[in-house]
Formats: C-alpha cells, sequence, structure tokens
C-alpha cells in the first residue's frame, strides 16, 4: 500500500560499554543496518549513547568528547547512503561548555544538535556537574561540528519535505518530567512526532508512572511519541537502567519494548502522522489558541523520507468501536449503560413523563432499549409498571422473536400490552390501493409506521414519550422508514453501534439483570432482522438485514475512520484489509466500501431531523452536534476514488 501518511518508527537499544565509543559506534551501526531490514524510516537512541549516560566525570576527558565527535562524524559518513533518519544521543562540547544533545542525522548531514533544557539535580541525578543547560541557547545558533555547519538550540524541527505532516520535535529524558515539557511547544509549532532520547533508570514502580507520561502528553499534544531509554550495559554502581522503549500515539500505546534484555533490542510501529494532523484541525480551536508565538522562533531543518509504496505493519483491531479486553470492554458497557439511564433519567424527570413506551420486536436493539428503561426506573425509584412495553406482531414476526419479546417483559414486570398491526395494515394497503401480495419498499414501510403510529398514540394516552430504539449502525446506514422506526421523544440507542449493542446486551445480561439472562443470550443468537418479510417455510427470519446491507462489523469499521478521521476510501480500504485479513476478501471489503459511502450520503436526510439522544462515544450522528452536512450532497467523488482503486488493484466485482 502506499504510506497513507503511516512512517515506522524504531525505539533501538544497542549493546553498550561505558565509554568505549568506538565498540558502541559499532553496536550503533549494527542496529541501523538491523532498522533499516525492518524498513524502519526513523530510529531513535537513547540518551547519550554514544558514550554512555554513566560516565560521571569522565565527560571531563578531552579523549572521551574528541572521540565522541569523530564518532557522530563517522556515523554521519556511515548514513550518507542509507534511507533512514537518525536521531541519538550524545554529548556535545561547545563555548567551553558540554551539553547534553540529542543528534539528528540522516544522509551524511548533521541537520541539528538539540540540547536537554532540564537537568536534574536531585536524588541519584548529578547532571548539572557535568552539563549546562539548553536554555544558554535563548536563540538557536549556527556551529561547527564534524566539519558541519549545525544549527543547535532548542527551537529547531526536523520536517519531511515530502509530506509536512511530518514533523519531527526532540525532548530529552528529563524535559518531558517538567510541569510543561518542552513537547508541547514543539507540537504547538507543528511537531506530529516527539522522539525522546532518555536515560531513566528503573526503581519499583517507575515504569507505571514512565508510560503514563507519554501516553499522556502524546493524547495532549496529538502526536507519536517515540521514547528510548538507556538499557544493559550501563554502568550498575548505584542504579540499574532496563532498557524501557515504547511508541504511542495520541495516548494509546503501540508498542513497547522487552525491559532488561540483555541483548540489544529494536521495537518498532507505524505511527499515523495522517490522522494527527487531521485531528489538530478538527479540533484546530482548542489545540492552537494557547499557541502565542505560532512557531515563528524555530527553524525546520528538512529531511526527506519519500512515499513510495510500502507495506504497513500495524495492529489494527476489527471492532474500533469495542475496547479489544475483556476488562476494558466491561468497563465500557458499564459506563455506556450508565450514560443510557442518566440521559433517559434526565428526560423523565424534565417532561415528567408519567410512561416510557418502548416496542419490543426480540431483536437487539428494542431489547436494549427496555433495559435501559428497566434500569432508569430503578435507579429512581420507580415501578417498572410505568414501562409500557408494546409488543406488535406483523407479517414478519417469527415465533422465536415473539417468545423472547414475551419472556422478556413478563420477567422484567413490566406492563405488557399485545397489539398485531395485521389488521390495520391490510386496511391501511386496501385504503391506498396497494396489492398486499406485492413486498416491495410500501408494503415494508407501512408496518413500520403502523407501528410508530401506535407507539406515538399511547404515549398520548398514558402522558409518556416514546423510546427510540435505533442505534448509531442504522443512522449511518438509513436503515430505518422514515418518520417509522426512524421516529421517537428520545432515541435511547442512537449512539451505539451495533457491535457495540451486542457486547452491551451481553454485559447487562452477566451482571446486571440477570434474571432475563437466558432470554437475552437467545436474543444475541437471533439474526438481526426488522422482520418486515414473511418467514421462510419453516417459520425462521427470511429478511435477514446483514444479507442486504453488508456486515455490521464492516460498516461499522468503515462509519469509525470516516466520520472519526476522514480518511479517503483508499486509506479506509487498506486499514479494513489489515484489520479482516482473515475474515474477508478485498472483493468482499471494496464491494461494502462502496456501497457503505453511496448509503451513508444519500442517506443523510434521515439524520437531519433525528430526536434528541445522548452520545456515548466519539462518533455520534446528531445533526444538532457532532455530524453536519447538506441532505444532498454528491457521493460521486468518493465512488470515482474506489472504482480508480478497484481499476488499480484490478479486483473483480462480485
Amino acid at each position: 500500500m502506499y504510506r497513507h501518511g503511516f512512517y515506522r518508527v524504531g525505539c533501538g537499544v544497542p549493546e553498550l560499554k561505558v565509554a568505549d565509543v568506538d565498540f558502541n559506534l559499532s553496536a550503533i551501526k549494527e542496529m541501523i543496518n538491523e532498522s533499516i531490514i525492518k524498513n524502519v524510516d526513523i530510529l531513535l537512541l537513547p540518551e547519550l549513547a554514544i558514550t554512555g549516560y554513566t560516565c560521571g566525570d569522565l565527560f571531563f576527558q578531552k579523549a572521551l568528547m574528541d572521540r565522541c565527535e569523530k564518532a557522530i562524524g563517522e556515523l554521519a559518513g556511515f548514513l550518507e547512503n542509507k534511507p533512514i533518519l537518525l536521531a541519538i544521543g550524545a554529548p556535545v562540547r561547545m563555548f567551553d561548555r558540554i551539553y547534553n544533545c540529542g543528534v539528528v542525522i540522516q544522509k551524511g548531514k548533521i541537520l541539528g544538535m538539540v540540547p536537554k533544557m532540564h537537568l536534574p539535580e536531585y536524588n541519584e541525578f548529578y547532571e548539572k556537574r557535568w552539563f549546562s543547560s539548553g536554555y544558554d541557547f535563548e536563540e538557536n545558533m549556527w556551529v561547527d561540528y564534524c566539519g558541519q555547519r549545525v544549527p543547535m538550540g532548542s527551537k529547531i524541527l526536523f520536517r519531511n519535505k515530502c509530506n509536512h505532516d511530518l514533523v519531527a520535535g526532540i525532548e530529552i529524558c528529563e524535559d518531558l518530567w517538567v510541569a510543561i515539557p518542552p513537547s508541547s511547544n514543539l507540537a504547538l509549532s507543528g511537531a506530529t512526532l516527539i522522539l525522546n532520547p532518555s536515560a531513566s533508570n528503573d526503581l519499583v514502580g517507575k515504569r507505571d508512572y514512565r508510560l503514563e507520561l507519554v501516553k499522556q502528553q502524546s493524547a495532549r499534544c496529538l502526536c507519536a511519541y517515540a521514547y528510548a531509554s538507556s538499557g544493559f550495559g550501563e554502568s550498575t554502581t548505584d542504579v540499574v537502567y532496563g532498557g524501557d522503549s515504547m511508541i504511542c500515539e495520541n495516548g494509546a500505546l503501540l508498542e513497547e519494548g522487552k525491559r532488561f534484555d540483555i541483548k540489544p533490542s529494536l521495537t518498532f510501529s507505524d505511527v499515523d502522522v495522517e490522522k494527527l494532523a487531521g485531528e489538530r484541525i478538527k479540533k484546530h480551536s482548542s489545540f492552537h489558541e494557547n499557541n502565542k508565538h505560532k512557531g515563528a522562533d524555530y527553524i525546520f531543518a528538512e529531511f526527506e523520507i519519500e512515499g513510495e509504496k510500502k507495506e504497513i505493519k500495524r495492529k489494527v483491531w476489527k471492532h474500533p468501536f469495542v475496547p479489544a479486553g475483556i476488562k476494558d470492554r466491561n468497563t465500557r458497557c458499564e459506563e455506556i449503560f450508565n450514560i443510557q439511564t442518566s440521559a433517559l433519567g434526565k428526560r423523565m424527570i424534565h417532561t415528567s413523563a408519567k410512561a416510557l413506551v418502548v416496542g419490543i420486536s426480540g431483536g437487539l436493539d428494542s431489547t436494549l432499549a427496555l433495559l435501559a428503561c428497566v434500569k432508569t426506573c430503578d435507579k429512581l425509584g420507580l415501578d417498572r409498571k410505568m414501562i409500557k412495553a408494546i409488543t406488535m406482531p406483523g407479517f414478519g414476526t417469527t415465533d422465536r422473536t415473539y417468545q423472547n419479546a414475551i419472556s422478556l417483559m413478563k420477567n422484567l414486570d413490566v406492563s405488557l400490552e399485545e397489539i398485531s398491526i395485521v389488521p390495520s395494515t391490510l386496511q391501511h394497503f386496501k385504503d391506498i390501493g396497494h396489492d398486499p401480495s406485492v413486498h416491495n419498499v410500501t408494503y415494508e414501510n407501512a408496518q413500520a409506521r403502523e407501528r410508530t403510529k401506535i407507539l406515538m398514540n399511547i404515549a398520548n394516552r398514558d402522558n409518556g414519550m416514546v423510546i427510540g430504539t435505533g442505534d448509531l449502525s442504522e443512522l449511518a446506514l438509513g436503515w430505518a422508514t422514515y418518520n417509522g422506526d426512524h421516529m421517537s421523544m428520545y432515541g435511547i440507542n442512537s449512539g451505539i453501534p451495533k457491535t457495540l449493542v451486542r457486547y452491551l446486551v451481553k454485559w447487562i445480561a452477566d451482571n446486571s439483570l440477570k434474571e432475563v439472562k437466558e432470554t437475552l443470550y437467545d436474543v444475541l443468537d437471533t439474526p438481526v432482522s426488522p422482520e418486515l418479510l414473511p418467514p421462510d417455510e419453516e417459520g425462521n427470519i427470511a429478511q435477514k438485514t446483514e444479507e442486504v446491507v453488508g456486515p455490521y462489523e464492516i460498516h461499522d469499521f468503515y462509519l469509525y475512520y470516516v466520520v472519526r478521521y476522514g480518511f479517503r476510501p483508499s486509506k479506509v480500504f487498506e486499514l479494513s484489509k489489515l484489520a479482516f485479513k482473515d475474515d474477508y476478501s478485498e472483493e468482499v471489503l471494496i464491494f461494502w466500501l462502496e456501497r457503505f459511502y453511496t448509503r451513508f450520503i444519500t442517506q443523510q436526510f434521515k439524520r437531519s431531523c433525528l430526536p434528541d439522544g445522548p452520545k456515548v462515544g466519539s462518533i455520534n450522528l446528531s445533526p444538532r452536534g457532532d455530524w453536519r452536512m447538506p441532505s444532498d450532497a454528491s457521493h460521486q467523488l468518493w465512488k470515482d476514488e474506489i472504482q480508480k482503486l478497484k481499476r488499480d488493484l484490478n479486483i473483480k466485482p462480485i
């Protein structure tokens, strides 16, 4: 695939001997060669990796400092014909002082040297004994180093001239631990990638704190953050260095290395700078408003990483709305259920509703809505009988869904009413002159609107409100009857995608309303269907939603990356290939991608007049909040790109 904004960042912990520059240089070259084999674009090595962090007063030895400068020059020569960008920690003697620097090199050229700003001078640290602070450089300076004219200072950014979304900044170890890290200003001035060469020793509990620092700073700065710390080989006179390394992106840990490894280690991941730049555009008002200098004092040293085709190696979870880990998933489900019940409770109190009217089909969405109503009444100390649960069997109702609906209502002890829509719908067909044997859109939508009419009128009868059952995935695809199940007085499920609905119902069955656990498990096993067409000859569901609109797990994946990040179809497709490589062919994925864009854009008119409903996650399609688009926009642009993609990849139609 083409890069699509992905760049491979590596964090290396090479072999090390304290003050043995020749040994360290050889080990660094080996790690560079290994990184190139692994297609790493940017390699970060630890703080003072060329000498070792723990040299102590040996930093005052001229022989060591001279050999260090010569070694940096040799590294530049070694990299002359290699594509990788290297960021390495080294002591730099300049102006009769020594600075602890991050040195950036590519293709034989030293692009810049960034001195450490905050020098720790507490507990086991004594850096001010040997080094001067980068605050000496009020402005960047050009210095002579290794026979080159090199910019040196704290306000240097390194920009890829092939893609300006990739801008790297350097901060060193302790710089991250202060109240306002340099990376904050680096990010505000354009850095989408922060490189931190570090030498952080290991103590009990320190690693967890360190990881949270990196994750949180990457989230605050909307950036990728690479961290590589010194490891085995540093002096153990008083402390131990475990070689911690990690790569985070906007608050998420992408990869982490193995600590306390005696052998050299290389950790790498593909970071998505296109996504990060897009997030900054979307959040421009909050991200940029405290940026007073707007990068005016920064210089940009340019490097070059080209946009050739490149295989992307990155873990892509196929259910982005659902946490992959069981513990996190359960926590998420509990939080969402609390959001639903809190939202509904507020609406009930505000409207002085005397009844909650909800249509129960025995399917997933209406089941979740009913469960939310029950739990809300329990929270408010109200009688569950105020819930008017209405089952409305029609032409497509199967015995399985009917029995599950009845079981749920009885075991949850809510008010139960059964109103068949068959007679009234047949009368309606007669009134409008429609042949009931013609199972077209009129046949289906008439039933959905008849059910909604019943619910609305019962709400009027009982001074209540109709609780909508439709979910986020159905709203995205327009899989709802306009002014039928599309309408309610409060859409309790409107912020929850179908893939998450399943996990949420299962969590409720296992943890909250266990009295209906058996029925809920059967609901989970029932095919998703609106049941608007007659059952098959054996009485089973004939109209299966996912056979018509496509697998919800695919559409939810597309929904997440199209709405959340605004990725173009080619990138969404490549990500889907990574996520579903064991589940669907390329032909299937691109078939449903084209259908997704068509339905998503053409069905906006239904979303433009949605009832209120709570937002529960990062995506919502409310016209009053997260998603605003005209109902008559064209989808031709996206369709054309998908057609080109199919031609380029020679994907045959299915």
